[in-house]
């Protein structure tokens, strides 16, 4: 799992379709941080009131169906227009929205505001009637691929030469190891997993790329260059983990 948010949306889906109990929702979580809290979104501060876990599974219980949202700048799709919930999710670019199209619902938005403890922003807020992406699993699944290619690519042209001791392969099988300690439900689709995975392999890559030497070329042509073939690619992976969210069960 690449985010809370994603952890969250995949595992309510798993619990609403009866596919997972409560507390294996709950554990998979904790794996983010042993300590959960549901905080009132429109009053965060040292002076919010801090509810248990527990708190989380009621608000979800009475909210079917989970959207996982990934938001960043130029592209808001699925968030509720001029909401504050439109607002925390843009700046932790994620967050997750459930409930039935055109009714009231639940928004969730996590804040790591302390070690070892999560807590999730909660927002009384209408659900659009639209989903966030229209793209099936197929189509993810078929981009993914593509861009396995696409980054790898990237990678072996960005890392350039004379940077001794650097081993791609290894630090990116470190990155893949890191999200790979947070698990998907035993039950949910296999062909959302694989999207999922194939997004996850696709992201350690621009990650190793992006943090080596050689990803921050000091022109501004190649700075340019870069984004123009990194930027595409995290949109895609953007979309898939939506849409492999939005099909898991």
């Amino acid at each position: 799992m690449c985010t809370p948010s994603t952890t969250l949306a995949v595992w309510t889906s798993a619990w609403q379709a009866g596919a997972c109990a409560p507390d294996d929702l709950l554990a998979a979580l904790h794996a983010w941080a042993p300590s959960q809290f549901v905080l009132a979104g429109d009053r965060i501060g040292t002076e919010s009131t801090d509810i248990g876990s527990t708190e989380l599974l009621r608000l979800l219980r009475n909210a079917p169906g989970a959207r996982l949202l990934l938001p960043v700048p130029g592209d808001s799709r699925g968030l509720p227009a001029g909401s504050s919930f439109a607002v925390a999710a843009m700046t932790a670019g994620e967050g997750v929205l459930a409930g039935s199209p055109g009714s009231i619902g639940v928004g969730l938005v996590p804040r790591h505001d302390q070690h070892d403890v999560l807590g999730w922003a909660h927002f009384t807020v209408r659900v659009p009637d639209t989903p966030p992406i229209d793209v099936g699993l197929g189509e993810a699944e078929y981009q993914m691929r593509d861009a396995v290619r696409t980054a790898a690519d990237a990678l072996a042209e960005l890392r350039g030469p004379g940077y001794p001791g650097f081993d791609p392969r290894r630090e990116v099988e470190v990155e893949l190891d890191r999200m790979a300690y947070h698990q998907y439900p035993e039950k949910m689709s296999p062909r959302a997993r694989r999207v999922l995975t194939t997004a996850d392999h696709v992201a350690a890559i621009l990650t190793v790329a992006e943090r080596t030497p050689a990803a921050a070329p000091p022109s501004a042509a190649a700075q340019a260059t870069h984004a123009d073939v990194t930027r595409p690619l995290w949109d895609a992976i953007r979309t898939a983990r939506v849409a492999a969210a939005a099909h898991a069960f």
